[in-house]
């Protein structure tokens, strides 16, 4: 698999290994021992899927004990991670990285970044390991338009769908971390 670290500290884009033929294709997504090896030494718990109609935005969203690993199955979509972390050197900065089902390819998010994605197409399914369990108590949003984030969300002009708990999620400014 080909593996690059993005600019957040500790995050990667994954491209797991494709094998195509006149059948079709078989990709391995997921092997401890190799994905350990490239940096992803974390135990997953619970994996997630998440189906969207096209300028659905979910996030931003985080939680301290949570790392996560993130593919397209079906669509694209325009992934985010932003970093708020306070002691990490890439506090305050974000990374986006277009996924497409048929490339395969994967982001892992290390644990305390935020996670937010946009989907570029009807019917975007979003499947996606997490390394701890979901607990509404320690999960936190930031807003998707945050000013100091200022992430250039492909919209083209139309505006996002958001769930109502999305559209409350403050600012980091307003969540005391600037």
């Amino acid at each position: 698999m080909e593996v690059t670290q993005l600019p957040i500290l500790g995050a990667l884009r994954i491209v797991p290994r494709l094998f195509a033929d006149g059948r079709g294709s078989f990709q391995e997504v997921y092997a401890l021992t190799r994905y350990r090896a490239a940096g992803v030494d974390v135990a997953f718990v619970q994996d997630n899927l998440s189906r969207s109609r096209r300028h659905v935005l979910r996030g931003l969203h985080g939680d301290p004990r949570m790392a996560k690993l993130v593919e397209i199955v079906a669509g694209s979509a325009y992934d985010v991670i932003a970093d708020v972390r306070p002691e990490s050197p890439t506090f305050g900065q974000w990374a986006a990285v277009e996924l497409r089902a048929a490339e395969g390819t994967q982001v892992f998010i290390p644990a305390g970044c935020l996670h937010g994605f946009l989907a570029l197409e009807d019917d975007t399914l979003l499947a996606y390991k997490q390394s701890a369990e979901y607990d509404p108590g320690t999960e936190f949003g930031i807003a998707w338009n945050d000013p100091d984030l200022a992430i250039p969300w492909p919209l083209a002009g139309a505006d996002p769908v958001l769930s109502e708990k999305d559209a409350a999620n403050p600012t980091l400014r307003e969540r005391g971390l600037l």
